[in-house]
């Protein structure tokens, strides 16, 4: 939560750099919103460099918890190449997971794969 203050200013003056230090600590003890959000900020260049790859990591850490948003965005980097190669299979695969649980954007992005 703190990490989510830092980037958005809430409370605090807006420090991308520390938000991601504050995601990387609890991404690092397992914590699937964190890892999310620091794969949104690898892949966005938010207070780090922009790095896709590292993105797909902590997606996928997040996504195989169960995590739906990060099954999306996992499913996304498959889908569209972003840090791993492209593979329809497995963005259908994790795309269906996040639509299961309710991710209206990963249903959208299903339709246009099937």
């Amino acid at each position: 939560n703190l990490g989510v203050c830092y980037q958005n200013g809430t409370g605090i003056a807006k420090d991308e750099a520390e938000a991601v230090k504050w995601y990387r600590k609890a991404a690092e003890q397992g914590d699937a919103d964190a890892q999310n959000n620091l794969g949104v900020c690898y892949q966005n260049g938010i207070g780090v460099a922009k790095n896709e790859a590292e993105s797909v990591k902590w997606y996928r850490k997040a996504a195989e918890q169960g995590h739906a948003d990060a099954q999306c965005n996992l499913g996304m980097c498959y889908k569209y190449g972003w840090g791993v190669q492209k593979d329809k299979e497995t963005a259908v695969f994790w795309l269906r997971k996040a639509a299961d649980q309710g991710s209206k954007r990963a249903k959208e992005e299903l339709e246009s794969l099937e």
